[in-house]
């Protein structure tokens, strides 16, 4: 069986050298070039051919977006960003994302050669991952803002012109991510109106990184969006997301949802754990749930989000042809717990079109 071939790209000679060692311990892949900044990886990758490039986010020369920007127009491949442990490292990694970088690896600050050893096995899964992602071509800045207007034209004529009818407001709706998530979710909570039930969302993520992809989400969109906070009530108009490194579960105080944020032993390898949101979900909310599983590696959440339908739920799940990696929503579906399965630009449409239109179902006040 062929190798997974991958360049690293780094400016620290201490930092290739490592993940080429990580790298060619593994039986199922090979470094076959480490450049030391982007116009030495331009010329190695051109070379090589690779599969997968690892990519630095601060480089000499030319920094890692511009590399990764001309990349994705020029000749799209799988990357998997190499970040820092930093509010400007979580913000430039939130936009190699959304440029079409598949994932993200956070390296620390201080004790590198210790913390890149210890998180060794994520680097390769998530090169493995990579490996086998769906890679899009990033768009010419012209033809970008083109498109982004298109978008935002189709979003707005998708959902209605006035505030909607009848929306349920008892419902929550909760939504599982991984690989692929950031941008997925960002498409279903866009069109979201400011009185959209309340959303709660468990995307993987490190600890670092939530707080600055909430608050990118809340500067795009009409609803609230938070990092959830132990405790807090859980109320329509806001979006909830689960802070890195812990698990997010809702639970009921009296007539009021609230969220309990802990630190519980990881689970299925989570932590956040999708599982642990939808079960909370099956077990707390029942009928007024409405679950969405996207983009992600894995099984996290399956079988909960069969548990969520079994108890009443309305769930979607994204389409493998507009899944950065067909995991989650894959086995979600096998599981037989989706009703519909959509491409991601269709789920937001057809959830409003459901909250407008849905019977008033079980009521609880919020």
């Amino acid at each position: 069986m062929a190798k997974t071939r991958i360049v690293v790209v780094d400016d620290s000679a201490l930092v290739r050298s490592l993940l080429a060692e990580i790298i060619n311990r593994q039986h199922d892949m090979q470094c076959v070039g480490a450049a030391s900044d982007p116009l030495v990886a331009r010329e190695m990758i051109r070379e090589l051919n690779p599969d997968v490039i690892t990519l630095d986010v601060e480089m000499p020369r030319m920094d890692g977006l511009e590399f990764l920007s001309r990349l994705m127009r020029l000749r799209p491949m799988p990357v998997v960003m190499v970040s820092t442990l930093t509010e400007q490292g979580a913000e430039i990694t939130l936009r190699a994302l959304e440029m079409g970088a598949i994932d993200f690896v956070a390296k620390p600050r201080i004790g590198v050669s210790q913390g890149l050893n210890e998180l060794a096995g994520d680097i390769v899964d998530k090169i493995r991952v990579a490996a086998a992602a769906q890679v899009r071509r990033l768009a010419a800045p012209a033809a970008a803002a083109a498109a982004s207007a298109a978008h935002a034209q189709a979003t707005a004529s998708a959902r209605p012109a006035a505030p909607l009818p009848r929306v349920s407001t008892e419902k929550i709706i909760c939504i599982g991510a991984s690989t692929g998530g950031t941008e997925a979710i960002r498409e279903v909570l866009v069109p979201m109106p400011a009185d959209a039930p309340a959303i709660v969302i468990t995307q993987h993520m490190p600890p670092g990184f939530t707080t600055s992809f909430a608050t990118r989400l809340d500067g795009l969109c009409k609803i609230r969006v938070a990092e959830a906070r132990d405790g807090q009530r859980i109320l329509p108009g806001h979006a909830y997301i689960a802070p890195g490194g812990r698990h997010l579960r809702i639970d009921r105080s009296g007539s009021n949802y609230v969220a309990v944020v802990e630190d519980t032993e990881p689970v299925n390898r989570h932590r956040p754990s999708v599982e642990v949101l939808f079960k909370s979900a099956a077990r707390v909310i029942g009928p007024n749930a409405i679950g969405i599983m996207l983009t992600g590696m894995g099984a996290d959440g399956a079988s909960a989000m069969r548990e969520m339908k079994d108890a009443g739920s309305y769930n979607y799940a994204q389409d493998e042809a507009s899944c950065v990696v067909f995991g989650m929503p894959r086995v979600a579906i096998q599981n037989g717990a989706a009703h519909e399965v959509l491409p991601l630009n269709q789920i937001a449409p057809a959830v409003l079109a459901r909250l407008a239109n849905a019977p008033a179902g079980v009521r609880h006040r919020i």
